[in-house]
């Protein structure tokens, strides 16, 4: 039977839309690996109005707009960039709600977000942190960095003392329980999950120091720092170890 030319057309520009798709977001990963947030963002936009529902390629521009937030100058222009990124990342949670990676991205940018933000906001935004990052860790267990946001919402919390959560209870009803037991577990099941990602290792590390544990402290911050640096936070995080060390003496 022969194909009408109408058809024809129409399946011609749906390949050819499908290839152009494909290749956007082949050149935007090349830069997203290398962290350069602009570049990468020059491909995957357009492949974004080619479909604007694909949740993979949404966690990915959120990604993108939240590696910018330590490229800004200015807090309004990190908490527009940090806003951004997290109305991508609740738009890939209602596409693909069944997805770790969409909470996982929602729990980043809330994440990042947190200390731009009021205190009222900031509260309600770890509310969300908590169940985004459960979320992800429920539907997929193995996935290291979920198992480490988690641990990072215990460790955060948990330094929140009683008279910041008294006022908290008073004026917006009150923090989630938190503790550095649970960050531990958590911190450690994310080590044992990817021993090579040095977060897991120094934050773990951190956690120690900051339950008083200052031998294990030592030891685990000092094996973060003797890692190489793999991803964008590395430096970062391995200059949070180096002030924990320095306050342990």
């Amino acid at each position: 039977m022969k194909i009408p030319p109408v058809i024809c057309s129409l399946i011609l520009s749906a390949a050819s839309a499908f290839g152009n798709f494909a290749e956007l977001v082949r050149q935007g990963d090349e830069y997203d690996a290398q962290f350069k947030a602009e570049a990468a963002l020059q491909y995957y936009l357009p492949a974004e109005k080619l479909k604007p529902d694909d949740a993979a390629l949404l966690v990915k521009i959120a990604r993108q707009y939240v590696y910018r937030m330590s490229e800004l100058s200015s807090k309004a222009d990190q908490l527009k960039s940090g806003r951004t990124a997290l109305d991508y990342a609740e738009r890939a949670v209602k596409l693909a709600p069944n997805e770790c990676d969409s909470h996982l991205a929602l729990a980043i940018c809330l994440g990042k977000l947190t200390p731009l933000m009021s205190n009222k906001e900031g509260i309600e935004a770890s509310r969300r942190i908590k169940s985004a990052a459960e979320t992800a860790v429920k539907l997929n267990p193995k996935n290291d960095y979920a198992w480490h946001l988690l641990g990072r919402w215990h460790q955060e919390l948990a330094q929140i003392g009683g008279v910041t959560r008294a006022v908290a209870l008073i004026v917006y009803g009150g923090l989630p329980s938190a503790s550095y037991d649970e960050a531990v577990r958590c911190f450690q099941k994310a080590n044992s999950l990817n021993p090579a990602r040095l977060l897991h290792v120094i934050e773990l590390g951190r956690t120690y120091a900051l339950m008083g544990r200052e031998e294990e402290a030592r030891n685990w911050i000092h094996r973060g720092l003797a890692m190489p640096d793999r991803e964008k936070d590395d430096a970062e995080t391995k200059q949070r170890g180096r002030k924990t060390l320095k306050t342990l003496g």
